[in-house]
């Protein structure tokens, strides 16, 4: 451990994860990991003291007293240059609608001038920790996926998102992209694969590993994830191409069940004529809490900075 150090933190719709971030190594102190439960339905001041608990009990864990900054990684809507939470209407976090986060939490922990606050869009954090962990692709065009809940993307080029560019769809991102009768959303996410399957075989199941589990005795279990792989690689070619990616970096639970929609993946975008790496990490959270801490990076944080405003 050399330091300097920041905290990085992840935070779900029930829990928040954080660690104390290695800032010279650009590594997680893995002892410091801590996960606890929040109430998304709570008040204000109970969501924020949760989070605060978590990140105190963090630094106790890694026998740190002191931080450079504090980065969290936040789903959206969210204010995330001035810290606000912007919940209205999204069945989550809806106490926190008009706070600021950033005082309250810097108020709670009682943090010292000198230490940043600073906050992200979870997709994209996934995306800067998933880069900046492996120096091979700090000068690359990446593309960031996570598949789970929702569908979350980003693109990194050159170590920093890329919003405002004719190269990437609006916001920087593509779950809000039509495709088939709906959006991207409706169909590489959790919920999608789980209809995709009850339309192939009449049965209800309730996540994605159920389905992963029936495909090794289940045709249509089988077939749901090919043609997942399939539709996944036709949906992103032209942006592939457009941005020039290198390399694809996957993220979330269905990504766990890669395998079986590999090659049906891979084989698509060859015949687009693509030549890109994939990478499967099965740790999203770790990737979201390494990105979110490297926003206490003060010469990368204001390179960030004029981004924010368009997550």
């Amino acid at each position: 451990m050399n330091g300097p150090f920041a905290v990085g933190s992840d935070i779900g719709g029930s829990h928040i994860s954080c660690a104390l971030i290695d800032m010279g190594s650009h590594s997680i102190i893995e002892k410091s990991f801590t996960q606890l439960s929040v109430d998304n339905k709570g008040s204000a001041d109970e969501i924020i003291s949760s989070w605060c608990r978590a990140i105190s009990e963090c630094l106790q864990k890694g026998n740190v007293s002191e931080t450079v900054g504090i980065g969290l990684a936040m789903p959206g809507p969210f204010d995330y240059v001035k810290g606000i939470g912007m919940f209205e209407g999204v069945d989550k976090f809806d106490n926190l609608n008009g706070v600021d986060v950033a005082d309250a939490i810097r108020s709670g922990l009682q943090l010292s001038p000198g230490v940043s606050v600073r906050f992200m869009n979870d997709a994209t954090s996934f995306a800067v920790g998933a880069v900046w962990s492996d120096d091979a692709l700090e000068k690359q065009h990446v593309l960031a996926i996570t598949l789970g809940t929702g569908f979350g993307s980003a693109f990194i080029m050159e170590s920093l998102p890329v919003l405002e560019d004719e190269r990437v769809p609006e916001m920087g991102c593509v779950y809000h992209l039509p495709f088939k009768e709906g959006i991207a959303d409706d169909t590489f996410s959790t919920r999608g694969m789980i209809r995709s399957y009850r339309n192939r075989s009449g049965q209800t199941v309730n996540g994605v590993k159920e389905i992963a589990d029936l495909a090794k005795t289940d045709p249509e279990a089988a077939a749901t994830f090919q043609q997942f792989g399939n539709e996944l690689a036709g949906f992103l070619s032209p942006w592939i191409q457009s941005a020039e990616i290198t390399q694809i970096i996957m993220g979330g639970n269905v990504a766990k069940a890669y395998k079986l929609f590999q090659t049906d993946f891979e084989s698509e975008l060859e015949r687009a004529g693509l030549n890109v790496n994939v990478k499967i990490l099965a740790d999203t959270d770790l990737m979201a809490i390494l990105g979110s801490g490297r926003l206490a990076d003060e010469h990368y944080y204001q390179k960030v900075l004029p981004l924010l405003k368009f997550m």
